[in-house]
């Protein structure tokens, strides 16, 4: 049993059980959510509940945040009665969220303002690798915060990489889901040009998985294709906003700019809420 109080902040779809994987290693813990009966399941599981973010930080030695987007994870951190509201000097902050590399940066920098540490860590994986504690975490900051972090890393995944100073684990995340992006755009359009052919869809996803083309993101996603059903694992909203992160940090390749207008209109489909695999949707329908 470790001896750190923890704090988590954001109980969405990632959040919820990797805050149960703190609890499940011992960690006491204290949570808050915006939309507090968010919190009653951790709750009921032995967590704590904060009534905001400057009365969690106050009363743990380390608080975590998993949020939406850059606008969520500023808010929590300097709004009202956030976490910057007071200085508390040496508490560790952790920001968990896909952000963009420039707002870690920023956080890190305010967060040394008020004496207080900051180490950024987005995650590779998406809520099944969350459930069984399986996270790549792409850390950033400095090596002293990092080490102190692994612990909490221990209980949340299979693997922590120190990338670098803050904002380098940030880059890492959206180099990351580039490459996802890329991959299932590719998978659909491979299977999509195949059933066009008189190819099976089951066909095609065999001869794929069983070569040297297939990976584990098309493992993942072939029982979703094969039933026409993309409950979101990760959602194909959060990879637009990803992508639009990753341009706006200096992706300039020939494939993003196709890439992401073709995630940006499966969104502006209705798509967004679906899995990101839903691609295959947006996709068919353009190619008849």
């Amino acid at each position: 049993m470790t001896q750190f109080k923890l704090g988590w902040i954001g109980l969405g779809n990632m959040g919820n059980p990797m805050a149960k994987n703190l609890l499940k290693a011992g960690f006491e813990l204290m949570v808050y959510n915006r939309t507090r009966s968010k919190e009653n399941e951790l709750i009921e599981a032995g967590a704590h509940a904060a009534d905001s973010p400057q009365q969690m930080l106050e009363a743990c030695d380390v608080v975590i945040t998993m949020l939406s987007n850059d606008a969520a994870v500023k808010e929590v951190f300097e709004g009202t009665n956030g976490l910057l509201s007071n200085s508390v000097p040496g508490k560790l902050l952790i920001d968990m969220s896909t952000v963009s590399p420039e707002t870690s940066r920023y956080l890190s920098g305010r967060c040394a303002d008020h004496e207080m540490n900051f180490l950024e860590a987005p995650v590779s994986g998406s809520v099944k690798p969350a459930q069984d504690g399986q996270l790549i975490i792409l850390a950033g900051g400095t090596v002293a915060n990092y080490e102190k972090a692994i612990p909490i890393f221990n209980a949340l995944g299979k693997l922590s990489v120190h990338t670098g100073g803050a904002g380098v684990g940030s880059s890492a995340k959206l180099a990351i889901n580039y490459l996802l992006g890329l991959n299932l755009q590719g998978l659909a359009e491979t299977i999509l040009f195949a059933e066009k052919n008189g190819v099976s869809k089951t066909d095609m996803l065999t001869i794929i998985n069983e070569g040297a083309c297939g990976n584990g993101i098309t493992k993942i996603k072939s029982p979703s294709i094969l039933n026409n059903d993309y409950p979101a694992a990760f959602a194909l909203k959060h990879l637009v906003k990803d992508l639009q992160l990753a341009k706006d940090a200096g992706l300039d390749t020939p494939l993003i700019t196709p890439l992401f207008d073709s995630y940006q209109q499966a969104q502006q489909e209705g798509l967004g809420e679906e899995d990101v695999m839903a691609i295959i949707k947006s996709l068919a329908n353009k190619t008849g």
